[in-house]
This record gives C-alpha cells, sequence and structure tokens, in this order.
C-alpha cells in the first residue's frame, strides 16, 4: 500500500467515515475512493486536498499525493517529443507531432481510457506548455489550440476514472483556450464534458445550463453542437419539463442533419448517425416512458454496435444499462439484470457506466429482491468496482444513448 492509502486509510478509520460517504462528499465514484485507500492509484492534488480537507488531516494527505524525493514519472510520449525538439527543425516537428497526437488520443482514451493513458497526456500536454513558453506569437497562437485539445483530452480522461476536480480543470483550460482562439468546436466539447459530469452526478440543472453555455459558442453542423443538443434534450427529461424535451429533440434532429459528412465520425469526438438523436432512449428512459426507451435501445444495439467478436465500445456498455434500466422499469426484472450483467462484462469499466449500474442495482432491490438474477448482477456490479478504468484493456468508443 502507498503511503497516501496507508494514511487515508487510517483517517477513515479513525473518523468512522466509509468509502460512499467518502465518495459522495468529494463527488467521485466509490470504486475510485477503494482504489486511493488500497494504493492502486493516487489522487490529483486538487483531489488529495478535498479529501484532506473532509477528514480534517491538517495537510497530512496532501503532503503525500505526490511521492516525496521522486521525480515525476516521464513518459514515453515525453521522451519522444524532447528527442524530436533537439532536432534542427525540432520545434516544428514537436508542434506537428502534438496536433498528430490529438487525433491519436481521441482514439486511445476511447479504445482503452486509463490512468497510463492519462499520463501519457499530462506529458504531451506539460510539452506543449514548454513549447508555448518559447515559440513565436504565430506558433503560440496555433500551439495553444493543440494545448486546448489535449486538456480537453485530459478533462474526459479524468472524468472516466471519477476523478471530477481534475477534469474540471482541464475544461477550464480547453474553454479558455477555444474562446481565446475564436475555436468554437474546442470550447463545445469542454462545454459538454462539463455538462455530462453533473448530469452523471444527478445534477440535471447544473448539466442543463452548461449544455446551453456551449450550444451559445459552438458552431452548427458540428458533432460538438449535435452532441449539446441532445445532452441539452435529456437534461429537460430529467427535469421533468417534457414539452421542453420534445422542442429539444427536434433541435437535436435537425442538428444530427446538418452534420457535415466528414464529422465526428470515430473517437471521443464522435457522433452516431442513427434515426433518433444521441441520448433519445435515455430521455424517454427518464421520462418513464420505459417500453418506448427498450424499443429504441434494441434498435440501436442492432444497428450501431457490430457484432463481430472483439472487445466492444465502453459507451456499448452504458447503452445495455439502459436498455435494463428500461427493462426493469417495464416490469421485466430478468431481462433488466441479464442486460446489466452483460454490460459489466462487456469491456472497459469507467466512471458513468458504475454510475448507470447502480442506479440498475436500486432498481433491481425494489423489484425483484432475492432473485438469482439480481443476486448475480449484484455480484458483477462488486467486481466492477475494483476495476474502474486502471489496467490496460482493449475497447472502442461510441456514445450511449
Amino acid at each position: 500500500m502507498s503511503d497516501f492509502g496507508t494514511e487515508l486509510a487510517s483517517l477513515m478509520s479513525a473518523r468512522g467515515v466509509g468509502v460512499r460517504e467518502l465518495a459522495r462528499a468529494v463527488y467521485v465514484n466509490p470504486g475510485h475512493v477503494s482504489n486511493l485507500r488500497n494504493g492502486k492509484t493516487r489522487p490529483s492534488p486538487e483531489l488529495a486536498r478535498k479529501l484532506d480537507d473532509y477528514l480534517s488531516a491538517g495537510g497530512a494527505l496532501a503532503a503525500r499525493a505526490v511521492p516525496q524525493g521522486k521525480p515525476p514519472r516521464s513518459s514515453r510520449v515525453a521522451e519522444a517529443l524532447a528527442v524530436a525538439a533537439g532536432g534542427e527543425h525540432g520545434d516544428t516537428v514537436t508542434m506537428d507531432g502534438l496536433a498528430d497526437l490529438v487525433g491519436h488520443y481521441a482514439h486511445v482514451i476511447a479504445v482503452a481510457p486509463s490512468a497510463a493513458v492519462y499520463d501519457e497526456l499530462v506529458g504531451a500536454r506539460t510539452f506543449a506548455s514548454t513549447l508555448l513558453d518559447r515559440g513565436s506569437p504565430g506558433a503560440r497562437a496555433e500551439l495553444s489550440v493543440t494545448a486546448g485539445w489535449l486538456s480537453s483530452l485530459l478533462a474526459i480522461s479524468s472524468a472516466d476514472l471519477g476523478d471530477h476536480a481534475a477534469a474540471v480543470i482541464w475544461c477550464a483550460d480547453a474553454g479558455r483556450r477555444g474562446a481565446d482562439a475564436k475555436h468554437p468546436e474546442l470550447a463545445g466539447w469542454a462545454a459538454l464534458t462539463r455538462s455530462l459530469i453533473a448530469w452523471y452526478l444527478g445534477d440535471a440543472a447544473r448539466s442543463a445550463t452548461a449544455a446551453s453555455r456551449g450550444l451559445s459558442v459552438t458552431s452548427k453542423g458540428t458533432a460538438a453542437y449535435a452532441r449539446l443538443a441532445s445532452q441539452h434534450m435529456r437534461c429537460l427529461a430529467m427535469l421533468g419539463d417534457t414539452a421542453g424535451m420534445t422542442a429539444a429533440r427536434r433541435r437535436a434532429a435537425e442538428a444530427l442533419g446538418a452534420l457535415a459528412p466528414s464529422a465526428g465520425r470515430a473517437g471521443v469526438y464522435s457522433v452516431v448517425r442513427a434515426d433518433d438523436p444521441p441520448y433519445t432512449a435515455t430521455s424517454l428512459l427518464v421520462a418513464g416512458q420505459h417500453k418506448q426507451a427498450a424499443a429504441m435501445t434494441r434498435r440501436l444495439i442492432a444497428t450501431a454496435y457490430p457484432s463481430a467478436p472483439g472487445d466492444k465500445p465502453t459507451s456499448y456498455a452504458r447503452t445495455l444499462l439502459i436498455l435494463a434500466l428500461a427493462a426493469a422499469g417495464s416490469g421485466d426484472a430478468d431481462e433488466a439484470a441479464a442486460a446489466g450483467t452483460a454490460a459489466l462484462a462487456a469491456g472497459r469499466i469507467v466512471w458513468p457506466t458504475m454510475v448507470l449500474a447502480a442506479r440498475l442495482d436500486n432498481a433491481l432491490t425494489e423489484r425483484a429482491a432475492g432473485s438469482a438474477h439480481a443476486a448475480e448482477f449484484r455480484a458483477a456490479l462488486a467486481d466492477a468496482g475494483t476495476r474502474l478504468a486502471l489496467t490496460a484493456a482493449r475497447g472502442a468508443e461510441g456514445q450511449d444513448q
């Protein structure tokens, strides 16, 4: 166990604070708290301060957040950038390399979100800061946008890992750089990440505000605009505004139809082309239209996700969980538990998946307590909480509905 983990476990025991209570207090997933306590991962400095404050640790946790006497671990990506920067055309090569890394990691995060990938991204983003400090004014303008995209990827990666404090900071940097550079899509994706975090935390009003702000700064015809319009729809659904949800669904459909052919077809900056806008099934689910939500989700699974062998996107698990929640709402606890169990076995576990899985567990407890399928799902959920996107695995990211 790490020094941080040992101190955290000791403080939690001394204060009588459990994993779930602490997770709620600092807005992270219980699995992330467990991994911190067991020394499987380390917190961001911001999260360490929040934990320190809540447990009245007097700075003891914050001081242990970074190993003493050890330099930060260097990633191969940072090493490659440093070597490339030493050649005759070093700055040009590294600037091009950083820009290429944005596309690369947009796929990698979709394929295998993990703490290791996050560390690689931090290395690349740190190197971008180094170039910004020494670059010419003309080069800095272009490089600032690239740095913004790297920050956006770090925000998405942090959210997947359940570290919301770090995600908010990276969103702020990406949004500011997008606004300064008059790059509306970059600003839009930062707003969407903020909105998604709030939505999965159950704060529909804050999520809707973030989505609205994103729509105001993002250009129509982009994947970011289509996703934001769809996100706003399901926020209104969660808020119980049925008329608003219906109107927002029309706007989201228009946004989807206005997409440029090449806009957002792969990676984390993508949008699924379907008969209905993204998140429509989720909107119907939270509006209480369970049968319609289940039918729509089954169509989506059949058309949007390949049946070929291999790992499925992390969004595939969330889509299965939407089906499971819709089935539970319709009274079919067996289908709900089976779909939920399949979701947790489908690939990489990320924080949003755990949020939906916990909601399904609550639904099954209410509707099918004691059933074999419900017990099987609860066992799968307990196992999933120990593997929150922390080890290398293959997968592919799409979009939950």
